[in-house]
């Protein structure tokens, strides 16, 4: 488009694309821009390069092979992913877990939920030129993956739960090598809160900037922090408990300004919460005994109907609408995922803003692509 500038001289505006191998997003996103100098005066997310078709491939494995599909969608929430799969199929199949197996999984949920976080807590500030948050980050999620690998054998992918429960008991003193590791992640937490939360320049390149209403969250469906960094109260660990979730107190962490450092923030604050949940589910494992899966027969068939299932996942609302024809196979799995609707706000966000604001605001919104592609 050409503009006059009425002093002979015509100014047009460029188009830009952003991606879609540009390295501040978790995967590969493209973003095509129209600048007007510096100014981003419209941005068309596009989605879909690294599409992998796992709804369709949910619909030619069982329900023991599609957690391990459902798994690997956000790979920084694989085990609250897998939750969601197996928390629809138990539920369509009318299946009672053990309870110990419950306040198991409950505690591991909330360890993978400071595990997302801190990924983004240190890669974050990454994007906009902080390197050291990084370092405090990895220290952190270093200790808590080496419980979690304990437990489940895997460091990002766990394949920890199964229909009915999972997979097999925690080792020997796991609960209190887990509560040694949440100690002393909690002490050392503030070395990173430090560090970036009232840092001068951090506070220049985020405060005012990309800020998401609570009506415009509420109108692309965004929760989770990013929602709720908005003002937005909502939260299913509290609002619609599943789990052990109803025995809880849930603290649900909200901030009112909406930009990119009330999102940074809700998730700091957040890692905080999570810790203490974790901790508390761990005493409760401690008190009980018993089996921590339900005995499957050899070909697992759920009746025919239908079911959804939603959990709060760290970046939002996770929800699985499972179909069945009463096969060993899914009719159908429709994925909603958080980081989905997450996205679709960045045509609203983005124009408006600065080119050097542009990694701030993306970064903000705390997505990882394979959420997104599926």
């Amino acid at each position: 488009m050409t503009v006059g500038t009425g002093a002979g001289l015509d100014t047009a505006d460029m188009v830009l694309n952003i991606g879609p191998q540009h390295p501040s997003t978790h995967g590969v996103l493209r973003l095509k821009l129209t600048l007007d100098g510096e100014r981003v005066v419209a941005c068309e997310p596009i989605v879909g390069y690294m599409h992998r078709g796992a709804e369709k491939l949910f619909e030619v494995r069982d329900y023991r092979q599609i957690i391990m599909l459902a798994n690997r969608h956000d790979w920084l929430s694989a085990f609250a992913n897998e939750l969601g799969v197996a928390l629809a199929v138990e539920r369509l199949m009318g299946i009672e877990v053990p309870e110990r197996a419950i306040w198991l999984r409950t505690a591991m949920a909330e360890l993978n939920r400071v595990l997302n976080h801190l990924m983004f807590l240190g890669s974050y500030p990454l994007e906009i030129g902080a390197i050291t948050p990084m370092f405090y980050a990895f220290r952190e999620r270093e200790t808590l993956q080496a419980v979690m690998e304990e437990a489940t054998g895997g460091r990002m992918h766990y394949m920890f739960n199964r229909v009915g429960g999972i997979k097999e008991e925690v080792p020997a003193g796991w609960t209190r090598r887990a509560r040694q590791a949440i100690g002393l992640v909690r002490s050392r937490l503030p070395d990173l809160d430090r560090v970036i939360r009232h840092n001068d320049i951090f506070l220049a390149r985020t405060v005012g900037v990309g800020v998401l209403t609570a009506a415009q969250a509420a109108a692309y469906g965004a929760s989770g922090p990013v929602a709720r960094a908005s003002g937005l109260d909502f939260d299913l660990r509290r609002d619609e408990p599943y789990l052990a979730y109803d025995q809880l107190t849930v603290p649900v962490v909200t901030k009112k300004n909406g930009d990119c450092h009330s999102r940074f923030e809700v998730l700091l604050d957040q890692a905080y919460v999570s810790l203490d949940l974790a901790e508390e589910c761990l005493d409760r494992v401690d008190k009980i005994s018993g089996p921590v899966n339900v005995r499957l027969p050899k070909v697992v068939k759920a009746p025919e109907g239908h079911t959804y299932a939603w959990t709060e996942n760290p970046l939002g609302v996770n929800g699985y609408y499972l179909v069945s024809r009463g096969e060993k196979t899914p009719w159908r799995l429709k994925l909603r995922t958080a980081s989905y609707a997450n996205v679709q706000a960045l045509a609203t966000l983005i124009p408006g803003c600065l080119v050097p604001d542009l990694i701030a605001i993306l970064g903000s919104m705390f997505f990882v692509v394979g959420d997104i592609d599926k």
